[in-house]
């Protein structure tokens, strides 16, 4: 499940060859294999690792080849590292896979790209999609067309010791801000005598978490103009997400660095140090925790980050992949079968058993046997992407402006309304136009 943290970081932007990849829409070989004549050929599938289980893909191929006596499946797990270069290669030739995982952030790279991806808009019901995971979903859409089909994602929760609560007083956890602050009050009285104690760790650079206070507020990172995306972060409600991500770390007692995200130390590590009493994290952290204390295991619980508003969690940023046919594939009629089946209950409801938020199914049987994987399935209901700009691997591969804004306002080199306006004015460079 590390590839979660792989996937958070962002994904490179991606320029495609489009006049290797325009010759074909996909729409020919479609026709020619959509009536009653059986499919024939191989389907070859590039799944990323650590994305299904072997059980789960082994199952699968076995089905479809199976149920569709003349198809092949060739199936081969890629890497993320260097994933983008290989698909932006693959694409552009006239023989690409006929079936290909992609980042959530990434989809709209390509589908902004003439002739690059097939158009799925009249699939969409055949791959159930009645029951997408609507922030996933919101990713694979370009320009009001689909072209990814939601595949599984991950969100953040509020990750805490049980027994660290209970020694503080704290009856039950908050669900709202003014609540999260009072129990970072509880937690600092009854520990704080120690220099080495964290009632919440908050890296200065946790720009997944501040969207969702953004987000909470009613503000956005950016929004929508035509097909471009202008920058929000200078908005009274954006303002307002900032100055509640500056009040956890002044008043958590945090230690985490100011320049620097959860990743840099891991967050997991100091976490499974025992000084600290709450961490914003992903549920598989605890496990990568508990390497250093296994008791950790039994006195860890998670809620889901407090919003404004009793009783309202706030927002999450989902980080995913999604499913899509190149637009090149010679096989695009068993390329949307095998989809078909993946995205089934079925399959779907072995990936939540795996751990992740199944993409097309709200059967989240498997997730709710742990607890730390059931408060992540609830709040994925309230789960959101970044803009689909074509643009935004630019934002995460490079120098991001809004990790920069916090660290200029933690750190007090700039106010509030410079340091936004300036992450403002950096960010419509980059995905503005």
């Amino acid at each position: 499940m590390k590839r979660w943290l792989k996937l958070a970081a962002g994904a490179a932007a991606l320029t495609l060859a489009t006049a290797g990849c325009a010759g074909s829409s996909g729409s020919d070989t479609a026709a020619s294999s959509s009536g009653n004549a059986p499919l024939s050929g191989t389907v070859t599938v590039w799944l990323m690792t650590g994305s299904a289980p072997e059980t789960l893909t082994g199952s699968l191929n076995k089905e479809f080849e199976a149920a569709h006596p003349g198809v092949k499946v060739k199936y081969e797990v890629q890497q993320w590292d260097g994933i983008q270069q290989k698909l932006t290669t693959a694409l552009a030739s006239g023989a690409p896979p006929d079936v290909i995982e992609i980042g959530n952030t990434q989809t709209a790279a390509f589908a902004s790209q003439d002739g690059v991806l097939t158009d799925l808009t009249a699939d969409k019901d055949s791959f159930n999609g009645a029951q997408w995971l609507k922030g996933l979903a919101d990713s694979g859409s370009y320009d009001g067309k689909v072209y990814g089909v939601p595949f599984y994602a991950a969100n953040r929760e509020v990750i805490y010791r049980k027994d660290m609560f209970e020694q503080a007083g704290i009856a039950k956890t908050p669900t709202s801000n003014d609540e999260w602050i009072d129990a970072i009050g509880k937690l600092k009285t009854k520990f704080g005598s120690d220099p080495d104690f964290q009632a919440l760790y908050m890296p200065g650079q946790n720009w997944y978490a501040l969207l969702s206070f953004i987000w909470d507020n009613g503000g956005d990172i950016a929004k929508a103009d035509g097909k471009n995306y202008k920058a929000s972060l200078d908005t009274p409600e954006a303002k307002a997400g900032l100055e509640f991500y500056k009040k956890l770390v002044d008043t958590s007692g945090t230690k985490a660095p100011k320049d620097a995200d959860e990743a840099k130390p891991q967050q997991a590590t100091v976490y499974g140090a025992g000084k600290v009493a709450m961490m914003i994290g992903l549920p598989w952290e605890l496990a990568t925790a508990a390497k250093t204390d296994a008791s950790l295991t039994a006195k860890t619980g998670a809620f889901a980050i407090p919003g404004k508003t009793a009783g309202q969690s706030a927002p999450v940023f989902l980080g995913g992949s999604n499913l899509a046919i190149p637009a090149n594939s010679k096989n695009v009629a068993a390329a949307k079968e095998y989809i078909k089946l993946l995205s089934s209950a079925k399959y779907q409801g072995q990936l939540a058993a795996a751990g992740v938020v199944p993409g097309t199914s709200t059967d989240l049987t498997g997730l709710d046997k742990d607890p730390l994987g059931s408060v992540m399935a609830k709040s994925s209901a309230n789960g959101k992407a970044v803009p689909a700009s074509p643009k935004w691997g630019d934002v995460e591969s490079g120098q991001n402006p809004v990790k920069d804004m916090l660290t200029a306002y933690l750190t007090g080199k700039k106010t509030l309304d410079q340091a936004t306006a300036d992450a403002n004015a950096a960010l419509n460079k980059l995905i503005g136009g």
